[in-house]
């Protein structure tokens, strides 16, 4: 359920700084990345911090589909991008200029 070991590995972050970063033991660490342990909500929201990543990013999506978490600057108007509709907006927007 959990995407630590992904996001780890697109941060080139060990089990062993991420432990450290999260003062943690590496088991610990370890039991997170593995789905062994289930982490609290406020470890979870320390987890997103240390990782300079949303929080919603650390879960695989659980209705199909990706993850669109973002904000795109376009023609000085700023998009907010969190599902389909709205990229479709912003590819709207962008056809019609």
């Amino acid at each position: 359920m959990l995407r630590i070991e992904e996001i780890l590995k697109e941060k080139n972050i060990s089990n062993l700084e991420f432990a450290e970063i999260m003062g943690v033991s590496p088991t610990s660490a370890s039991a997170f990345k593995s789905g062994r342990t289930k982490p609290k909500f406020d470890t979870l929201v320390k987890m997103a911090e240390v990782l300079d990543v949303d929080i919603r990013e650390l879960f695989y999506p659980t209705k199909g589909g990706e993850i669109l978490n973002g904000f795109v600057q376009y023609k000085e108007k700023v998009y907010t991008i969190n599902n389909k509709k709205d990229l479709d907006k912003l590819i709207e927007a962008i056809d019609n200029s």
